[in-house]
């Protein structure tokens, strides 16, 4: 039976992650970061793709699970009649290799557990060549990666899986390490196992202590933040938008999309909920990832770029992989970052604005680049373009696209009036109203009284609700309430936002996928402006009632059969999530600070 997605814990080490279901299984691991190939993949096929699982032989245990407090330390306890026991699942600090720490530690009575390890390279495919080192550690090859496990517990094989059986004891702890190395170079020693928890320990208590801000919402608040930390890919500061690939939008769909990838436009929303929360090395990472990564020609700038900046990030379909849930196709690679978006040039210049308002180093040739953004902007944001969604069905004039060029510009404007910078201001100025007067007209649909999705059309698009946020219009502008109303009738399902209407189902969603989190996030941020601050907190309050036991979301929920949907966890929820809060608790909103009308 495949596990639910919220039935899934996240371990990691700021370079790769991994997914620990509710019943002790790591069913997904990428080595050495988060878009190599993955040597567990059973996420998305079956045992037989390999996955590490340890739990009770007694298939009839109770199972609790819960993160130690402000770590990403996870705990899951087995309970029988017997006895119980708690399987304690991290990372240690990455060094120069990496290493997954298991440890069983006895509570009370005996259990006797099973430890079966399915070791499958190149996302399920190559099955590796498994020997004995000398010193009793279990070493996996194939091509590049090497894997080896280091553990008391007595191992055999059976049918390719390598089996360990115990009894674990009240006051027994039995470690299990399973480091990654090149298989070129010698096999390092193991570790310490306790040593590594305690250490991992103390790192996370750290760096949740640094959180500032201890409103009502602190506790979530500090869970989204501390998995955000786990997405960003520390030797860069490039934030993956999800640690694993293709996971449906709708079971048995085919919007299957490799999410281990970074994404310009969560620019903005993710330097403020680190500069918000008190975390500035992180924001000022994540900026400085942004200008590397977007440097060069501004008419080659992509939506996204791999962990390093990489830019060629191919798509292609992996057939021995039947899909989670059978469904397939499953990818890797983006082709999206092939297209022409034009809103990712408003979210790179707002974020670099917010940036200098947020007083974080400011190199010399950031305001050059920016200058050849707006410039090469001012050439093509009349153009059709895909959109925030990134449709494949063909570019067109899509409302966000013309917004966010227009905040481009009126973030060039306030940067150079505000800390002094040179550039052509009053002609800046020009192309700023005519895009408002365009967006306006073209964009405004008055039979229903709403900023549809694209000029001339009749479909809405929750992209709307940032129309506010961004500080194109002002709350209490008629049209910005005309479409959040509009957008209450016609883009609702169950209490939550859909990203755009398709003309629907029989249960009110769009074919192919459920309700987008993130959007619904906005509209309770579209509440707040607009003063309804009890709509604001009762959806919210909603939103985090649909957060696994874990605190952890996805992309999306299905309000129908009551699940998450999408790859996971999900960063740009997670953001939203944090933003949110902060409008809610805060006197200086992040939705004003972005309007730049707080």
């Amino acid at each position: 039976m495949t596990e639910r997605i919220e039935d899934y814990g996240l371990i990691g080490d700021c370079q790769t992650a991994a997914l620990v279901s509710k019943n002790g299984s790591i069913d997904w691991l990428c080595w050495p970061r988060f878009d190599s190939g993955a040597c567990f993949a059973a996420l998305l096929g079956d045992a037989g793709n390999g996955r590490w699982s340890i739990a009770p032989l007694n298939a009839e245990a109770r199972t609790a699970r819960r993160y130690r407090p402000n770590t990403l330390i996870l705990e899951t306890s087995f309970i029988t009649d017997e006895g119980e026991a708690t399987l304690i699942d991290f990372f240690a600090l990455r060094g120069d290799n990496s290493h997954v720490v298991r440890l069983v530690a006895g509570n009370r009575g005996t259990v006797r557990m099973r430890s079966e390890l399915i070791i499958r390279f190149d996302y399920g495919a190559s099955v590796p060549w498994v020997q004995r080192s000398d010193d009793g550690a279990l070493v996996a090859i194939s091509g590049p990666n090497k894997v080896v496990l280091y553990t008391p517990i007595p191992l055999r094989g059976e049918a390719m899986t390598t089996v360990g059986d115990f009894t674990i004891s009240a006051g027994q702890t039995v470690p299990f390490v399973l480091m990654h190395a090149p298989s070129h170079l010698q096999t390092p020693g193991p570790i310490d196992a306790l040593e590594a928890l305690r250490d991992t320990q103390t790192f996370w208590e750290e760096w949740t202590d640094q959180h500032r801000h201890k409103g009502p919402y602190s506790d979530p608040v500090s869970r989204s933040l501390v998995t955000l930390k786990a997405l960003v890919y520390a030797p860069t500061g490039g934030m993956v938008a999800a640690a694993t690939t293709s996971l449906p939008e709708y079971i048995g769909g085919v919007r299957n999309w490799d999410y281990r990838i970074c994404w310009l436009r969560d620019a903005t929303f993710t330097l403020l909920a680190f500069m918000n929360a008190g975390y500035y090395d992180e924001a000022q990472s994540w900026r400085d990832w942004l200008l590397r990564a977007a440097a060069g020609s501004p008419s080659q700038m992509q939506i996204m770029y791999g962990l390093a900046g990489e830019k060629r990030l191919t798509e292609q379909e992996i057939p021995w992989l039947a899909g989670y849930a059978g469904s397939a196709p499953v990818r890797i690679g983006n082709a999206a970052s092939e297209q022409f978006q034009i809103d990712v040039f408003g979210e790179v210049m707002d974020a670099l604005h917010q940036a200098r308002v947020g007083t974080l180093h400011d190199p010399a040739e950031g305001w050059d680049f920016q200058r050849a953004l707006v410039n090469h902007l001012e050439n093509v944001w009349s153009l059709p373009d895909e959109g925030i969604w990134e449709v494949r069905g063909g570019a067109r004039q899509f409302t966000h696209s013309k917004v966010m060029a227009w905040v481009a510009f009126d973030r060039a404007i306030k940067s150079a009036e505000t800390f002094g910078l040179e550039g052509p201001i009053d002609h800046w100025r020009e192309l700023r109203a005519e895009i408002h007067r365009e967006v306006c007209e073209k964009a405004f649909n008055p039979d229903l009284g709403a900023f549809t999705q694209a000029y001339g059309s009749d479909n809405l698009d929750a992209s709307a609700l940032l129309i506010p946020a961004v500080g194109f219009l002002p709350s209490d502008d008629a049209r910005v309430r005309g479409t959040v109303e509009a957008i209450e009738r016609g883009l609702m399902s169950n209490g939550l936002v859909l990203r755009y209407n398709t003309g629907g189902s029989s249960d009110g969603l769009p074919p192919g996928e459920g309700a987008f989190l993130a959007c619904s996030f906005w509209l309770a941020d579209a509440y707040i402006l607009l003063g309804r601050i009890d709509d604001a907190r009762e959806l919210f309050e909603r939103l985090l009632s649909l957060r696994n036991d874990l605190g952890l979301m996805s992309e999306e929920y299905d309000p129908v059969g009551k699940r998450l949907l999408g790859n996971f966890p999900q960063a740009f929820s997670h953001i939203a999530m944090v933003n949110t809060a902060h409008n809610l608790e805060r006197s200086a909103r992040p939705c004003q600070q972005r309007s730049g009308r707080a």
